[in-house]
């Protein structure tokens, strides 16, 4: 067991380090871009009375950008690193001391990477908020007007820490996303299809690869995601508050008193051995009830102290949309988990229509999870009216902090998944008795659930995020109106409507091509290995990560270029009101993709679990259960590459265009339209070469086997996770 959690951890520290050589380039080249833009056109100029532009902004911004980027990074590799220790002691736990105490130690592994991420995030945060206030050069005036232009510049220079966050968040996301599921549909379709193989069979060459998959995507990808929720949702409701101390520091307030309430709330969390799906929810959800009760109570106090006297009745409303934020998320989650589950109607009606096969099991996950984007969108519609009704433009970005302020423990549910799954792995792997594999699967099957549940409430939270970074842009921008009717906002709506379709389409794409490349190595093996078969052979699984690693970061280069530089090719070639409709566009395209990807793939990978633990309609082995093997694998990707990676493309865009509204501030339309020529052609630059080099040159996965062994190289040609993990190791510390 230890080797094989050895031989995980090296494998997911071996894709990070890579995917990090790679990300500090472009960390880099964006971070010289910044002080250059910013030191020549200061944004804190507009705030100014005086004739001396202050340069430092440039200092500043580049600063604020490296710091969101590495805590971001930070926290996807801390949760990584706990993750890959606690797989193994859950296995150990479900064969020693049976299914509460293995929740247990699953959850707490979680715990760590949720508690990282929060407290990372905040830390961060009030820290370069801190430091943006020194040595400011406001210009003249009273001192609460120059406090408050201290307030609003060194908010400002916050939108530079949420862009390195958001970037690292969505290459984190992709290509952990494109590891995951690349290696998971490989083992998968040649494993259980073709060799009739139990899943993480240890003869099958991809299934360490599949396991270090689920900790990259994951845990160090969901971990950098919602990294970034968190940290935007506290930067967009700081950026509202127009230079009022009060307003400005209450989100700070809110998310610490959140951390606070998540630490009680963890202790919540407990089950006994025996326990039925919906027991072992009701133990999570425990954990989420107390901390939300306690976070709404901290608030209040928090609330009555801010405001005071004549502010006392503004201060109450603002409690309200915080409520109302914090209640939206757990009732996104429960319908999310509604949809999920196989304890429910939609995954049971799935499991049913295998029986006459894959094309109606696909046909049917796809309907409920079109029809499952109803429900939190009601929620999310619900939200923004009744906070914009009590408190305006603030009281939705503090809806949103309210929605996070739980993050510690509710990411802790989500991270439990894959720590879950690859304990079941393990077990699998080491050949331990039926008993142990049938508690990790009841864990595994939990874990499927809170990780759709996690995905609908990182969907919710984005969604609130990127609309109050969407009006703190159009402020920033001095853009009073975005009329629908507008041809030059409708434009930009159609064509920010597209982009989320484009953006999945490359994921999706990607997926195949990766898993291609696995399904070729994997069927080489089996062919070339003598024994492999029978088992008395042992598989080169490092062949398997390091093409997983090598094909994930290739791929994420793409979908990366273009979620950047989209914002900027409106912004700067037609203008800030074509942007703002872009954003509207993107938000809610994005939104209702995100939603069915993630929940009709949660919904299919719970129907074949249903099969699998309930033994409903025949249980293993049936033609229902290959059908819904077959929506399993469809929905691989939906879940967990594309799906999930909609949220981070819309907040990054918002803050992209948040951290250039200095820049295009004031602009009519078409006024500098030479400048977006640039990103324009930067992005059919990056398509070119991305196609010479990396999708021009793919292998047949429909050849010969002879023609595949001769054309492959040997496993010894390629470095291994080991190597790589070793050369990186003193760097990345």
């Amino acid at each position: 067991m230890n080797k094989l959690s050895d031989k995980i951890k090296s494998g997911a520290k071996a894709f990070l380090v890579t995917e990090y050589k790679y990300l500090t380039m472009f960390v880099v080249l964006v971070f010289a871009v910044l002080i250059i833009i910013y030191t020549l056109d200061p944004p804190s100029n507009l705030l100014s009375l005086m004739d001396n532009p202050d340069r430092a902004d440039g200092i500043r911004a580049g600063g604020c950008f490296i710091g969101g980027a590495f805590l971001s990074a930070a926290a996807g590799w801390a949760g990584m690193s706990v993750a890959t220790d606690a797989n193994v002691r859950t296995t150990q736990a479900a064969d020693k001391q049976g299914l509460s105490v293995a929740l247990r130690v699953a959850f707490t592994g979680g715990a760590v990477m949720g508690f990282t991420v929060v407290g990372l995030g905040l830390a961060g945060l009030s820290f370069f908020f801190w430091l943006m206030t020194l040595n400011r050069s406001v210009g003249v005036g009273g001192a609460d007007e120059v406090a408050a232009k201290s307030v609003i510049a060194a908010v400002d220079s916050l939108a530079s820490f949420g862009f390195g966050a958001s970037s690292i968040a969505l290459f984190a996301r992709v290509a952990g996303g494109i590891y995951t599921k690349a290696a998971d549909v490989g083992a998968d379709l040649v494993g259980k299809v073709e060799m009739d193989i139990p899943e993480d069979d240890p003869r099958n060459p991809a299934v360490i690869a599949d396991n270090v998959g689920d900790n990259v995507g994951d845990v160090a990808g969901m971990g950098a995601d919602l990294f970034e929720s968190f940290v935007g949702s506290i930067i967009a409701a700081a950026t509202l508050a127009n230079g009022n101390a009060v307003k400005a520091a209450l989100p700070f307030w809110i998310a610490g008193a959140g951390i606070v309430a998540s630490f009680f709330g963890f202790f919540a969390v407990s089950t006994k051995d025996g326990a039925n799906q919906r027991q072992l929810m009701f133990a999570l959800h425990k954990g989420v009830i107390a901390s939300s009760v306690l976070v709404l109570a901290f608030s209040a106090i928090i609330v009555s102290q801010f405001f005071t006297g004549d502010q006392s009745a503004e201060g109450w409303k603002i409690f309200a949309c915080i409520a109302i934020g914090l209640i939206a998320g757990i009732l996104i989650g429960q319908a999310t988990e509604y949809y999920t589950s196989y304890s429910f109607w939609p995954t049971q009606s799935i499991t049913e229509a295998g029986v006459t096969g894959p094309a109606t099991v696909i046909i049917q996950g796809l309907g409920i999870g079109m029809m499952s984007c109803v429900p939190p969108v009601l929620i999310i519609v619900a939200t923004i009216l009744g906070c914009n009704a009590l408190s305006g433009d603030y009281g939705v970005a503090m809806a949103a902090v309210g929605m996070l302020s739980t993050l510690g423990v509710t990411l802790a549910t989500d991270a439990y998944g894959p720590i879950a799954d690859n304990a079941g792995g393990i077990a699998e792997m080491a050949e331990l008795e039926e008993r142990v594999r049938e508690t990790t699967d009841a864990l595994d099957a939990l874990g499927n659930t809170t990780a759709a549940t996690g995905k609908g409430f990182a969907i919710g939270s984005a969604v609130l995020t990127s609309l109050s970074l969407l009006t703190a842009f159009k402020d920033k921008a001095q853009v009073d109106a975005a009329d629908i009717g507008d041809p030059v906002v409708l434009s930009g709506v159609l064509f920010g409507a597209m982009l989320p379709f484009l953006f999945a389409a490359l994921t999706m794409l990607s997926v195949q091509k990766a898993a291609g490349a696995i399904i070729i190595e994997v069927r080489r093996q089996f062919a070339t290995i003598d024994g492999l078969r029978e088992g008395t052979a042992e598989a080169d699984s490092d062949r398997c990560v390091a093409i997983s690693t090598q094909s994930s970061v290739e791929e994420m280069i793409l979908p990366g270029v273009y979620a950047v530089l989209s914002p900027l090719m409106a912004g700067l070639l037609i203008g800030p009101k074509c942007l703002t409709g872009m954003l509207g566009g993107a938000i809610a395209s994005g939104m209702m993709l995100a939603i069915m990807m993630a929940n009709a793939g949660g919904a299919w990978d719970n129907s074949k679990k249903y099969i699998e633990i309930e033994g409903a309609c025949g249980g293993k082995g049936t033609t229902t259960h290959k059908a819904c093997v077959v929506g399993d694998t469809v929905g691989d990707p939906f879940k967990d590459t594309s799906g999930p990676s909609l949220n981070i493309l819309i907040k990054l865009m918002s803050m992209v265009s948040l951290t250039a509204a200095p820049i295009i501030r004031g602009w009519k339309d078409w006024e500098f339209w030479y400048w977006g020529l640039l990103p324009i052609g930067l992005c059919v630059i990056a398509t070119v070469l991305v196609h010479h080099y990396y999708w021009k040159n793919t292998q047949d996965i429909a050849a010969p086997i002879e023609d595949v062994v001769k054309e492959v190289p040997l496993a010894k040609d390629v470095e291994t996770p080991a190597a790589a993990a070793a050369a990186g190791e003193e760097q990345v510390s």
